[in-house]
C-alpha cells in the first residue's frame, strides 16, 4: 500500500511543485501595505488551487479589510474524521535583494533545494496539503477541512475572530498545523513544544536633555550607560536568564551535535554558548532573552554630549508550562529593581504570545508516528520542542479542546525562513507529502 502511495506522490509531485512557484511567485508581504493586493492575490490562488481539487471553499476576513483567509470543506465517506488543514499564504518581507543568491520572487532550484521567499514559510505548507489531496483524488477517506491563513507573520490579530466566527466551519477530530519542520534531513519531527514571546521597550532617562560630557561627565550619569547597566542584569554569568520566577523544564533527550550545532547557528569562530543545562533544554525549555533593538545615537556623528535618553527593545522566550502574564510582570519587576543612580525606567509592551506544551498520546498521534515512520523509510519522528514561538497553535488549543492538535511542517535545519535564501529541500518536501498522505489514510482507520 505505501508502495502505491510513493508512486501516486511522484506523479503529482511535478504539478505541485509547478503550483508551488506560481505561489512563490506571489509577493504576499503582510507586513508591506503597498503589496496588499499582493495577499489578494495570493488568497485567491490558494483557493483556485483547492477548488480544483473538489474542495468547496470561501475567502473570510474578521471584518472589511482584515486579511484574507481561506476556509472550506471536502466531504469523505459518512462518519469518518474530520482533519482540519492549516497554512498560512503570507509571507515575510524579502529585505535586501543583494542578500540572496537569486532573485527572492523567482524559485530557482540549486542543488537540491527550491530557493525563494515562501519556498518554505510557509507555501511549501499549502501545498503538502494540495499534495495529499491530490494523492487521494475522490477518494477521500477522511473530511476535511481548511484554514488558510493570511496574516501569520503579523501576529495573527485577528485570528481568534476568524476561529470564533467559522467555530462550526472549522471543527475537527485532528487539526493539522504544517507551519513548524523536521529535526534534520532524513529524520522527521512532531512539534510538541514551543516557547512563548513577552516584547517590551525600555526607555531610561537620566536627564532632561543632552549636556557636554566634559562640562558633566563624571558627576552625570549618561542613558545609554545606565541601560547598559539595567541589560547587564538580565543575565548571571554563565549566561542564564536572571529573572525570578520564569518557568523552565525538562526537554526530550535528544543529542545535538556540537559540530551541527555551530554549523546550524551559525556561532562565530571561537564564541561560547550560554546558559547551563543540555543544548536542548537551553533551546526549547527553558526562558531566553535577547536585546533585538536599541536607540541611541551612532558611533559616526556622535558628539561628545550625554545621552539623556536610550531605548532597547527586550525580547524575552518563555518556557511551555509559563505564561505571558508572569513573565511580563517578573520582567518588569526585575528591571525596576536593578535600574540604578535614580533613572528613570519606563516600559511599554510590544506583544505577547503564549507558549505551546502539547500533550502527544493518542490514536492521532500514534496515526501520525506511524505515518512519518513509513514516509521516512523506517525513521521513527522526533518530538521536539521548538525555542521559537508560534502563538496561534495556543488559541488553535483553546479553541477546540477536545480536537487533537498536529504541529508538522516543511523546514529542516538549513530552511533560514525570514531570512535570505530561504529554501525547500525537494527530497524531504516529497516525503512530508508522502506523510501527510499515508496519515490521512490512518486517521481514516
Amino acid at each position: 500500500m505505501s508502495d502505491d502511495f510513493a508512486a501516486k506522490v511522484q506523479s503529482v509531485l511535478p504539478g505541485v511543485r509547478r503550483d508551488l512557484e506560481d505561489l512563490v511567485r506571489i509577493e504576499s508581504v503582510s507586513a508591506d501595505p503597498e503589496r496588499l493586493t499582493e495577499v489578494e492575490k495570493s488568497a485567491e490562488k490558494t483557493a483556485e488551487l483547492f477548488a480544483a481539487e473538489g474542495v468547496d471553499v470561501e475567502i473570510v476576513r474578521a471584518y472589511d479589510g482584515a486579511p484574507p483567509a481561506v476556509i472550506g470543506e471536502k466531504k469523505g465517506p459518512e462518519g469518518a474524521p474530520t482533519v482540519l488543514l492549516y497554512a498560512h499564504h503570507d509571507v515575510q518581507p524579502e529585505n535586501d535583494h543583494a542578500d540572496w543568491d537569486s532573485a527572492p520572487w523567482e524559485p530557482t532550484e540549486r542543488d537540491g533545494r527550491l530557493y525563494g521567499r515562501g519556498a518554505a514559510d510557509d507555501k511549501a505548507g499549502i501545498m503538502a496539503h494540495v499534495g495529499a489531496l491530490r494523492v487521494f483524488g475522490d477518494d477521500l477517506p477522511v473530511t476535511v477541512r481548511l484554514f488558510i491563513e493570511g496574516e501569520e507573520e503579523v501576529g495573527s490579530d485577528t485570528l481568534v475572530e476568524l476561529l470564533g466566527k467559522y467555530q462550526e466551519r472549522l471543527e475537527a477530530d485532528v487539526i493539522v498545523i504544517a507551519d513548524s519542520g523536521n529535526w534534520d534531513i532524513g529524520v522527521p519531527a512532531l512539534t510538541t513544544s514551543l516557547r512563548g514571546l513577552v516584547r517590551v521597550d525600555v526607555e531610561v532617562r537620566t536627564l532632561t536633555h543632552a549636556v557636554h560630557s566634559g562640562m558633566w561627565g563624571g558627576l552625570v550619569p549618561d542613558a545609554l550607560m545606565t541601560l547598559s547597566r539595567v541589560i547587564a542584569t538580565l543575565h548571571d554569568d554563565a549566561g542564564n536568564v536572571a529573572i525570578a520566577g520564569l518557568h523552565s523544564g525538562p526537554a526530550a533527550d535528544v543529542d545535538y551535535p556540537e559540530e551541527r550545532l555551530r554549523a546550524e547557528s551559525g556561532g562565530a569562530p571561537g564564541i561560547e554558548w550560554i546558559g547551563s543545562g543540555s543544548t536542548v533544554e537551553r533551546l526549547w525549555t527553558k526562558p531566553a532573552l535577547s536585546i533585538t533593538g536599541l536607540d541611541a545615537p551612532k558611533v559616526a556623528g556622535a558628539s561628545n554630549t550625554l545621552v539623556p535618553a536610550a531605548k532597547a527593545r527586550i525580547s524575552l522566550r518563555i518556557a511551555p508550562g509559563d505564561t505571558t502574564e508572569n513573565a511580563l510582570a517578573r520582567l518588569v519587576a526585575h528591571l525596576e529593581a536593578n535600574v540604578p543612580w535614580g533613572a528613570t525606567l519606563t516600559h511599554t509592551v510590544v506583544d505577547t504570545g503564549e507558549a505551546t506544551q502539547i500533550d502527544a498520546t493518542g490514536p492521532a498521534y500514534d496515526a501520525a508516528r506511524a505515518a512519518f515512520t513509513e514516509a521516512w523509510d523506517g525513521t521513527a519522528p522526533v518530538d521536539m520542542g521548538v525555542g521559537g514561538s508560534i502563538p496561534f497553535i495556543a488559541e488553535f488549543l483553546e479553541a477546540f479542546p477536545r480536537a487533537s492538535v498536529l504541529v508538522t511542517g516543511v523546514e529542516d535545519p538549513d530552511t533560514r525562513a525570514h531570512g535570505a535564501n530561504e529554501g525547500l529541500h525537494l527530497a524531504e518536501f516529497e516525503r512530508v507529502v508522502l506523510a501527510e498522505a499515508l496519515l490521512l489514510r490512518n486517521l481514516a482507520r
